[in-house]
């Protein structure tokens, strides 16, 4: 593996690690119902990168997201390029969402095809009509196969 992305991989796995403490610490609540809709949000998408339904994935992404990519095709490429263990996964595993903020942190268990499991972070946005979209993700390579 290349050494640069070895040591973002390492650098996010920390960043992660300290989110968690941190977040458990000081996080707010989430209602149910918007952890389901949450929850919806990211499976949504995760169904649709699964279907190279471009136009359906980038619908879950925030405006300034859309706005900064683009195009629904090329958020589909930047999804296959960067994130493959996302674009396709072979089981997922959603652990409880917490809140900072104002965004939801929904951390998401992966197995890739050549069953490796992914810490995903998601962070979800509350738009003004009332819905999530996923903001940014944060992905690190863990040796846990619970998925």
């Amino acid at each position: 593996m290349n050494p640069m992305i070895m040591r973002f991989l390492v650098l996010a796995a920390m960043a992660l690690a300290t989110f968690s403490m941190q977040s458990r610490a000081r996080a707010e609540g989430i209602s149910d119902t918007d952890m389901l809709k949450v929850q919806t949000v990211i499976a949504a998408q995760l169904a649709a990168l699964t279907a190279d339904d471009a136009d359906r994935a980038f619908e879950t992404a925030t405006p300034e997201v859309r706005q900064d990519v683009g195009s629904a095709e090329r958020f589909l490429q930047l999804v296959r390029s960067t994130y493959p263990m996302v674009y396709r996964h072979s089981a997922a595993n959603f652990l409880k969402p917490e809140v900072e903020r104002g965004q939801v942190m929904q951390l998401v268990q992966l197995r890739d095809a050549n069953e490796k499991t992914w810490l995903v972070l998601f962070a979800l946005e509350r738009q003004a009509d009332d819905t999530w979209r996923i903001g940014s993700c944060l992905v690190a390579e863990t040796r846990q196969q619970d998925v």
